[in-house]
């Protein structure tokens, strides 16, 4: 019998997903509306959710999706049967009145089969994304112009746990702890934990960065930040969340990164994964398994840059341990904390402005990356990280899993 979280637990979760992640940590509104998604095994959770959004006096569209197995694949199903046409079929009209619609969306990750794409093409793969890019821009849209929210939570599933090597009971633990959901109190834990966030923050935005040195004996890479950049996080947006990142102007990234974690994406895992860069581009890029996958991907317009640096202090994060899923790996501590890229499209709120003012050719200008992918891909080795400031003065900012600040 697949494990259940009491109901304390999940009522907490739901709590800070709507309460607190929602809104940038404002939480929901009377009135606001919500889109809820979840797939039938995460159904407590959803449950749960929607009952938060209702007490906080606001309206829910429920998105409740069939869980995949051996039996019943549906996605599957669509890329060994769908025709060109219908890989590129992307309902406009009903995703633009989904978005206006819209003032958050809270999204639930429970993965019932993590190899359920594992032999489809991935050419077919990547060109569905790209057909369903209107949509990430049009939330892009609405959320630079401070009208929209959204975040992600983790539903620990029997498959999920048996990838990381964990049983249910101790992938929830996990999930537990990470979130604070032992806590009286878990929204008030999450506040004085992004202020300590937004402190570092702070810090790295006084700092006048010109560009960074990633080093150590897997990575040698130059990282630039370009004009009008901010480092972010603490926002709310996914729980947990404990990195803090910036979407770099990619045409200054130069040399190499291996990363020793797994990538769970589309459906597959990839290995071993290595990306040589050249004049902001990908060169080069080899994985110990599943190379096809990160190839194709990176043959996806714009993915073959970067489009997020990220840093995750290891006295942050409460996650010890493997996870199999990015959105906790990303945010993963340990001894040395993480250091992560995400190929393809970069984040708004990086701009140190106002990003609703700026048109498309202007972020072309700046650097910031457009691409309907986003893939983060992690590395948990030890790296030392140094800033070369605006005046020339260099200054190590992260080594040992920390920040120097």
């Amino acid at each position: 019998m697949s494990y259940t979280p009491p109901p304390e637990v999940l009522e907490n979760y739901a709590r800070v997903l709507v309460d607190f992640a929602l809104g940038g940590g404002a939480g929901v509104q009377p009135g606001e509306v919500v889109l809820v998604i979840a797939n039938e095994r995460a159904k407590p959770l959803y449950v749960e959710l929607t009952r938060a959004v209702l007490r906080a006096g606001a309206h829910v569209i429920g998105d409740y999706r069939p869980d995949e197995n051996s039996d019943y694949n549906l996605a599957r199903d669509f890329f060994e049967l769908a025709s060109d046409a219908q890989l590129d079929y992307f309902p406009a009209h009903y995703r633009r009145g989904l978005v206006d619609e819209l003032d958050h969306m809270v999204a639930v990750i429970a993965d019932t089969d993590l190899h359920s794409l594992e032999g489809v093409p991935p050419e077919r793969i990547m060109r569905r994304s790209a057909s369903m890019k209107p949509w990430m821009d049009w939330r892009t849209e609405k959320e630079n112009s401070g009208r929209f929210s959204w975040t992600l939570g983790l539903y620990g599933t029997a498959a999920m746990a048996a990838e990381a090597g964990m049983s249910e009971e101790q992938y929830w633990e996990q999930i537990v702890h990470a979130c604070f959901l032992d806590h009286a109190d878990p929204i008030a834990r999450w506040r004085d934990v992004n202020a300590q966030i937004t402190d570092y923050k702070d810090r790295l935005n006084a700092l006048e960065i010109d560009h960074l040195h990633v080093q150590g004996d897997d990575v040698d890479l130059i990282v630039s930040l370009g004009e009008s950049r901010q480092w972010v996080g603490g926002s709310g947006r996914n729980i947990p969340s404990f990195e803090i990142f910036t979407s770099p102007d990619w045409r200054g990234t130069e040399g190499w990164i291996y990363f020793n974690q797994p990538l769970y994406r589309y459906g597959n895992v990839v290995k071993g994964v290595r990306l040589e860069f050249q004049e902001g581009r990908v060169v080069d890029a080899s994985a110990e398994q599943n190379e096809d996958v990160i190839r194709e991907m990176i043959a996806t317009e714009n993915a073959d840059k970067v489009g997020e640096f990220s840093l995750t202090d290891s006295r942050f994060s409460r996650i010890t341990r493997f996870m199999a899923e990015t959105l906790y790996d990303e945010n993963v501590g340990g001894p040395f904390g993480n250091t992560h890229i995400a190929l393809g499209n970069a984040y708004h709120d990086c701009f140190a402005g106002d990003p609703a003012t700026l048109s498309e050719s202007e972020w072309e200008r700046l650097g910031f990356n457009n691409s309907s992918v986003h893939t983060d891909i992690v590395s948990t080795s030890d790296r030392t990280v140094t800033a070369t400031l605006r005046d020339g003065a260099t200054r190590v900012i992260y080594e040992g899993g920390r920040f120097n600040l």
